[in-house]
């Protein structure tokens, strides 16, 4: 089954994976302050605006650092909402609402979610019909595709890095790549997993 880019939190650890049938070409690096999505070397150049973004962002906030991951651009303003001291609920409903779904041929929707060190785990979507922001308790996705409405889902990875392992091979169709994200006694660590 093809689900599209999802994300799966649940409340200790996180993964955003892309799948893809039309941008196949993409891998995960690490920048700066973030985890990026973005061409390969060897990717044709487009002009779409949703093939490159950062997918997760680590930040500290006025609670302490929060984990904020999802499918495009909007991770940026949840991010910098976090910072200046938003509650999670609000820094997504407030980005997702202002950006809406994609405007492309399939009214895509975004996705994201937030990890905090307080313990406090979120899932949200914005899709053409609604705009869903839930606390997590268990394991939960969200998809693109198929899965527009977040669920119960079987995820078993403790660590950031078995979090990208297991989203990037779960059997959801024409995996490319994929982030983890988990809460340690440290703070956040982060996990890519590009398939190669």
């Amino acid at each position: 089954m093809y689900v599209g880019r999802f994300v799966v939190v649940g409340p200790d650890v996180g993964a955003y994976r892309v799948s893809s049938r039309s941008f196949p070409n993409r891998k995960i690096t690490t920048r700066k302050d973030a985890l990026t999505v973005g061409p390969t070397d060897d990717a044709p150049e487009t002009d779409n605006p949703y093939v490159a973004y950062n997918c997760l962002r680590v930040v500290e906030t006025p609670a302490g650092e929060v984990a904020a991951f999802g499918n495009g651009s909007h991770v940026d303003p949840i991010a910098e909402k976090l910072e200046r001291g938003y509650p999670a609920r609000d820094a997504l409903a407030t980005s997702l609402l202002a950006l809406d779904y994609e405007k492309d041929d399939y009214d895509t929707p975004r996705i994201a979610a937030t990890i905090g060190t307080d313990g406090e785990a979120l899932i949200a979507t914005v899709r053409k019909d609604a705009l869903v922001v839930e606390t997590v308790e268990e394991p939960t996705l969200v998809a693109t595709y198929e899965t527009d409405a977040p669920e119960s889902f079987e995820f078993e990875a403790a660590s950031a890095e078995e979090a990208a392992s297991e989203a990037y091979d779960l059997e959801f169709e024409h995996a490319v790549c994929a982030a983890g994200v988990a809460r340690t006694d440290d703070g956040f660590e982060t996990a890519i997993e590009n398939g190669e």
